[in-house]
């Protein structure tokens, strides 16, 4: 049974293995990045009229292309404003196990290139935020008053066809994993280190399935290349940052950043059902900015539903109404949070306090709390990793696996044998009513 047993655990890990390699060959680039940049200085010379894309396959085509993308839904007369603005070209990934990729609404995004300009700086490293990348280069070719540039580092290799390499790099935010090789990093150490490291901020746009922890140590990886370019003097400096994440990991944030602070700006999203700009209560937009720069340099627009609160010296949301007991605007979702005197904070306006757990939480929550311990035994001393019983646990799936298959098996036989059985008798009914007829044809 155990020879058996492991034959068809190790098919199935063969099989995942070849799906998973399939899957990865799937998802690399179809071209390097020197072939991309070559067919894009060939795209942008091309005659309006020859400038297409095709939407099936998400590439510029260049005429050599165009009999293989007969069939697919080709788009023609790709302007420059066009190729300037790829995110309106490309299909959002949005499959929430591999991508997460929601882009920026415009009101956002303006907001972020009016506060970085107002803010002095000369250079932005978007990490994941495509969309602002686009909108400051746009910004720089049409107004030459604008003197900030900025470097694109996403995971879609997509965006490679529409930049050089000093301007975009295939990255993966998650294990700082440059795909080009070191010509990408040395791309991305350079823009961080010019003017010494001075004027750069790097603005950072994770998917919100995203642990905290892995994001945090590649945002210090950054960091440090970042600090390689600064004198002895300088080191008590830090990298000035926007981190846009939503509000309830306020606290895994700033366990790694403890400078970081929580601004009231709700960040929204064109592609996104819950995070549009306008709406209220719990509807609205959970999305923050978490920056070490001080809050009371940054201006939110009034017009948009926010006041400087004097008391605080920083922009607040109207709803967000100062505390005496706190003596801060204590409410992170835009609703007017409540003071609890017996837990000494506000909360949600939603919770009440509750005398078993003492403290606040939601009308119909558990007292009891999450169940700590094992799984498999239910013993507390220990986690279901760990426990003694777990070779019995396996053993026992094991058999019911091995079940399952023999009672899958015996169905097949049994209906294979009824299909038979079925097709016998018809057989032998055909032929005696055949008998039958030719007697009487004979009689």
């Amino acid at each position: 049974m155990k020879a058996i047993g492991g034959t068809v655990m190790s098919l199935l890990s063969g099989a995942r293995l070849a799906a998973r390699e399939a899957h990865n060959q799937r998802c690399q680039p179809p071209l390097t990045r020197m072939q991309c940049v070559e067919r894009y200085l060939k795209f942008i010379e091309l005659p309006l009229s020859q400038r297409k894309f095709c939407q099936r396959c998400q590439q510029l085509l260049l005429p050599d292309d165009w009999g293989e993308h007969c069939e697919h839904q080709v788009l023609g007369d790709i302007s420059v404003t066009q190729l300037k603005r790829p995110s309106q070209l490309l299909y959002p990934l949005e499959n929430k196990k591999t991508y997460a990729q929601y882009l920026f609404a415009d009101r956002s995004c303006r907001f972020f290139v009016d506060l970085l300009s107002s803010l002095g700086f000369r250079r932005v490293l978007c990490v994941g935020t495509p969309r602002l990348h686009e909108l400051i280069r746009l910004k720089a070719s049409d107004d030459k008053k604008s003197n900030i540039k900025s470097i694109l580092l996403d995971i879609d290799f997509r965006y490679s066809q529409f930049y050089m390499e000093d301007s975009f790099c295939h990255y993966n935010m998650f294990n700082h994993h440059f795909f080009d090789g070191k010509a990408a990093l040395e791309e991305c150490r350079a823009f961080l280190q010019e003017d010494e490291g001075e004027g750069v901020i790097m603005v950072t746009d994770p998917p919100f399935g995203g642990l905290v922890e892995p994001l945090a140590i590649t945002f210090k990886k950054l960091i440090a290349l970042w600090k390689e370019g600064q004198s002895q003097d300088d080191s008590h400096k830090e990298l000035p940052i926007f981190w846009i994440f939503p509000y309830f990991f306020e606290s895994r944030i700033r366990q790694f950043f403890p400078s970081f602070c929580m601004l009231d700006y709700q960040v929204d999203y064109d592609n996104h059902a819950l995070y549009k700009h306008g709406k209220t209560g719990r509807k609205q937009s959970p999305v923050r900015i978490f920056t070490n720069i001080p809050p009371n340099k940054i201006i939110l627009p009034t017009e948009e539903g926010y006041r400087f609160c004097p008391l605080c010296q920083r922009y607040v949301s109207l709803e967000n109404q100062h505390c005496e007991h706190c003596d801060s605007c204590t409410s992170k979702d835009g609703r007017k949070w409540n003071h609890c005197f017996l837990c000494k904070k506000c909360v949600k306006p939603s919770w009440i306090h509750c005398s078993i757990c003492n403290h606040c939480a939601v009308p119909d929550h558990s007292c009891e709390g999450p169940k700590d311990g094992c799984f498999i035994c239910g013993e507390l001393d220990h986690k279901r990793t760990t426990c003694p019983n777990i070779s019995l646990s396996k053993r026992a799936n094991n058999t019911l696996f091995f079940r399952a298959v023999r009672k899958q098996k015996q169905r097949k036989s049994n209906k294979m044998k009824l299909e038979t059985t079925k097709g016998q008798s018809m057989n032998h009914t055909s032929v005696t009513r055949k008998k039958k007829r030719r007697e009487r044809a004979h009689q």
